[in-house]
């Protein structure tokens, strides 16, 4: 049965937990799926932020045409919950050949990435010996400099052409992650990267169709570029993945308002040794220590809100220093934060949150709906 806001009060709700905005996630959703297909792109949302079926499938209901996962064993949870078309945006070593066989054997329409010819050859391989074929995207380094080849080598095309020709493989396209959006100082610079990123991959991939090479897939994936998505030419598809909670480093580079932000940690305020610190009980295994990146300095592991009614952050109270379990918090003299009192923290980064929960509290306003399992919780392998 539903709980008025009391619960936060509640025993049964020890803190800290993580609190979602089910209303916030619905309109994030919508309001990124009615961009995708405002561009005519499709929309696969990658669900390390959520790492939560139930999330997904409310994704999928509103238009989106599939997911990504971060890891096989993220993939294997959501293919067990049913989902049948899951991309790996991630370069997945042919050591785990016979978790893909498993996948593919169970009907899981499954997408790699490889960025390595000799990896794609030793993929070639395993599925010959399998007698199955798998889906690739080459991945291509827009400007991150993680993965993904230099398109600027001379054998860029040639490389590509090697994987697209590969018995065993099937290619589909270019893929790319422009995640170097998050370092940029200003929502100018931004779009400049999300239109280099578009203007790199159809570069390429005109070349390869000229030399015959079909690139069916142009994929891209980023929260903060995704806003400029309907600016940019020759895309297919789109994969950003916090825009579903949104956090302060979205809010940070311009991708997200506050009001946008879905995800909350609750916590109590468990000690005041001086006048000028608290101690929260949300310590590095509840926010992480991710800082908040953006185009103006955002110090401290988190906004607070110094209620839980607050609907406004008290940039006075400012997480500088987290221990395991504990938040070492700096705030104003006459601040009146006691112990027992709690309070509401949108945090750095929702992604590393998500990991580090076992579940999710889903709110509807002051209601508590469900504690949702983080079901794909800490599989990172």
């Amino acid at each position: 049965m539903a709980k008025s806001v009391e619960i936060y009060s509640d025993p049964l709700l020890p803190t800290p937990f993580v609190a979602i905005d089910r209303n916030r996630v619905l309109a994030n959703i919508a309001a990124m799926q009615g961009l995708a297909s405002g561009a005519g792109v499709g929309l696969r949302p990658h669900t390390k932020t959520h790492k939560s079926p139930v999330i997904a499938r409310w994704q999928l209901n509103a238009g989106a045409i599939g997911i990504c996962c971060a890891k096989l064993a993220e993939a294997e949870v959501f293919a067990a919950a049913g989902f049948t078309d899951i991309r790996l945006p991630y370069p997945v070593h042919p050591t785990n050949a016979d978790r893909v066989r498993a996948l593919l054997e169970r009907g899981t329409t499954l997408s790699i990435i490889v960025d390595d010819a000799v990896v794609a050859a030793e993929w070639s391989a395993a599925m010959q010996r399998f007698g199955r074929q798998l889906d690739v995207l080459v991945k291509v380094d827009v400007g991150l400099h993680r993965c993904g080849i230099d398109p600027e080598r001379p054998d860029a095309a040639a490389m590509v052409r090697h994987v697209a020709a590969l018995p065993g493989l099937r290619f589909l396209g270019l893929l790319s992650h422009a995640g170097h959006g998050y370092l940029a100082p200003g929502p100018r610079e931004i779009e400049a990267i999300a239109t280099s990123e578009a203007m790199t991959l159809n570069a390429l991939a005109a070349e390869l169709r000229v030399g015959g090479t079909e690139v069916r897939e142009i994929s891209v994936g980023a929260t903060p570029t995704a806003r400029f998505i309907g600016r940019q030419q020759g895309i297919t598809e789109m994969r950003p993945g916090a825009y579903v909670f949104c956090d302060r480093t979205q809010v940070g580079v311009g991708a997200a308002d506050l009001e946008d932000c879905a995800m909350s940690i609750i916590s109590t305020v468990v000690s005041r040794p001086a006048r000028d610190r608290v101690i929260l009980d949300a310590g590095s295994k509840t926010l992480s220590n991710d800082t908040a990146r953006g185009f103006t300095p955002t110090p401290g592991y988190g906004l607070v809100f110094p209620t839980l009614a607050a609907t406004v952050p008290d940039p006075s109270i400012v997480i500088e220093r987290l221990s395991e379990e504990h938040a070492t918090t700096r705030v104003a003299p006459d601040n009146t934060l006691k112990p027992g009192d709690r309070v509401r923290i949108v945090p750095n980064h929702t992604c590393v949150v998500t990991n580090l929960a076992n579940e999710l509290t889903i709110m509807d306003g002051d209601t508590v709906l469900e504690r949702m399992p983080v079901a794909a919780r800490g599989k990172n392998y």
